[in-house]
């Protein structure tokens, strides 16, 4: 897995994706709905949604958050039929999600792994980290808190496709902020990227963002 290697402010096309399952364990749980939107010079280009039989019964705290009943997902596909899909979908792009670094990715390779042998090795952003980084002054940086802060309407959230709806809008906003925040952050004389304070062992320093690729340093 390659996270957030990659340059936001650049112009990209990247693929976000977003699992339900029937609980937040990924040695014991299961993906009962899997969405993407493939997004293109800003715009949906295209969108893939399943629901997934998770050959197990559906507890009932998930289906009180995302809605999804064993009787729904009765006839769906498994999972390996399923992932294999959005793979293909995907492609090589970068996969884009919220929160997808400590949950969904560990529930994609795990599959990918008992399926087919490996991991998935797209490059992928987790727009979470990019949320607190930029939207300090939120209390709460949940996907719908999120979109209530940029007015995108969140209705039908915690099923997948519109969760990626939302979340396309969300990160364009917050590749916006980056942009701005470049234009405005101190840059390192070596390499160009953006110079962030730190901490050390004698006070405070600037170090370059693209550490340890770039060692430069200097007096805060």
């Amino acid at each position: 897995m390659k996270k957030n290697r990659i340059n936001i402010e650049d112009s990209i096309d990247y693929v976000v994706f977003d699992l339900e399952t029937t609980g937040t364990s990924c040695i014991r749980d299961q993906v009962v709905e899997i969405s993407a939107v493939k997004v293109v010079d800003g715009k949906v280009a295209e969108e893939f949604s399943s629901l997934v039989n998770p050959q197990m019964p559906i507890p009932f705290y998930a289906t009180n958050v995302n809605g999804i009943t064993d009787d729904m997902v009765a006839d769906a596909p498994t999972f390996d039929e399923v992932l294999k899909e959005f793979l293909d979908f995907a492609g090589d792009m970068i996969l884009v999600g919220h929160n997808i670094h400590c949950f969904d990715m560990k529930f994609i390779n795990r599959d990918s792994m008992k399926y087919y042998g490996k991991e998935v090795t797209n490059t992928y952003v987790d727009t979470l980290p990019l949320a607190r980084m930029y939207l300090p002054q939120l209390r709460h940086h949940t996907l719908t808190d999120l979109a209530a802060h940029y007015g995108i309407d969140t209705d039908g959230a915690h099923r997948a496709l519109c969760d990626c709806r939302m979340n396309h809008q969300v990160f364009e906003h917050l590749r916006e902020a980056a942009k701005q925040a470049s234009k405005e952050a101190k840059k390192c004389p070596v390499c160009g990227n953006i110079l962030r304070l730190r901490s050390g062992k004698y006070g405070n320093f600037w170090g370059c963002s693209s550490y340890p690729e770039c060692k430069y340093t200097c007096n805060a």
